[in-house]
Order: structure tokens, then sequence, then C-alpha cells
């Protein structure tokens, strides 16, 4: 089985993913974990290396590279990335995370040590530059949601109980009864130098 879980930054991605990959006896692999090892082969910080990658958008390729092969050739996998939806067009689900962005920075304030008003400038500013990116690089609309078989907004219940919901959910899933989930199309992948 391979799930996905996306959404934006301080939406619960990472803690919902762990959570699932434990409950659902998969492996967990999140897109900020391969971003790391990214950054040390190259010699940066990870706030370096996400500076560069402002300027060098093979920064962003070669991680979403990385996670597109992990979701074609792997399964058992809970696969973590704010594309992983849209890189992963044969997922058994596709789940998206989001809360409203002053509940996202003051979570990020919190876990960073940041004031709230500027844990939300930075997410703002993250999110523009991210949404360009996306559709320049390979025409996902990051806005669509259309794609997700579940949309959660993580701030109208305790983390325990989100990881509930997608559990529940996705153990009650029934092949016979699907009806269908929806296409990923129109995605230009082809820039990533893989084989599609």
């Amino acid at each position: 089985m391979l799930l996905t879980v996306s959404g934006p930054a301080g939406s619960g991605k990472s803690t919902t993913a762990a959570g699932l990959a434990e409950a659902l006896d998969l492996e967990h692999v999140s897109g900020g974990d391969i971003f790391r090892d990214l950054a040390a082969e190259r010699g940066h910080t990870p706030v370096e290396f996400n500076e560069l990658a402002e300027e060098d958008e093979q920064i962003d390729r070669d991680l979403d590279r990385r996670l597109y092969e992990i979701a074609r050739d792997r399964d058992d996998v809970v696969l973590e990335s704010r594309l992983a939806g849209w890189l992963a067009p044969d997922a058994d689900f596709r789940l998206w995370l989001d809360a409203p962005v002053d509940v996202r920075a003051a979570r990020i304030a919190d876990r960073e040590a940041k004031s709230v008003p500027q844990a939300r400038e930075e997410t703002l500013r993250r999110e523009r530059s991210e949404r360009k990116r996306y559709a320049d690089y390979y025409d996902i609309p990051i806005d669509d949601l259309s794609i997700y078989d579940l949309v959660v907004n993580t701030a109208r219940w305790p983390a325990p109980a989100v990881l509930a919901i997608l559990t529940t959910a996705v153990e009650h899933y029934d092949p016979a009864a699907d009806e269908g989930g929806y296409a990923v199309e129109g995605v230009d992948l082809g820039s990533l130098d893989i084989d599609l």
C-alpha cells in the first residue's frame, strides 16, 4: 500500500505521516528528511540549502525525482511531502492536511522558537514561492485539491483524533466498493529526467 500525506508547512504532515506509518505497519519516507540528506551530501545546512533552492531549480528537481522514484518503485510506504500526491499518481490514498494560516504559523513559531508574525510572514512567502515554482516546473496547480481522497483541517481536532480519522478511513477501505479516485493529469514530470 502506498499512501501520500501532503499539505503546507505547519499542517501536521510529519506527525500524522509518522503516526499512520506506525499504525498501519508501513515505512515512513519524509521529503524533509530527503531534503536534509541532499543538503548534507552537498555540504550545506538545511537553511543554506533552502536558500540555494530559491536560485537553483535543480535542487527541487533532485528532491522531487527521489520522491517520484520512491513512489514508483516501493510499496508499503507513507510518502510525506508537499508534492507527494502529485508525484505518486498510482498511490492507494492521497491525503491533504491543512489548517488556517494563523494556526500553522503558531505551530511553526513554537517549533522553531520565533515570533508568530515572523512565522506567518515566512510561511506566506514560502507558499507563494512554492506555488510559482511548482506551476513553472511541472504545471502543478498546488491549490487544486481535487486529486486528494481526503482533505482534513487539522485545526479542528487534536493530533491523535486526526490520526484516528485517517487510520479508520484507510482500514475501512474496500476495493470492491471503490468507484474510482481522481486522476493526476496534466503534470509535466519529464523535466525530472525519469522514465515515465
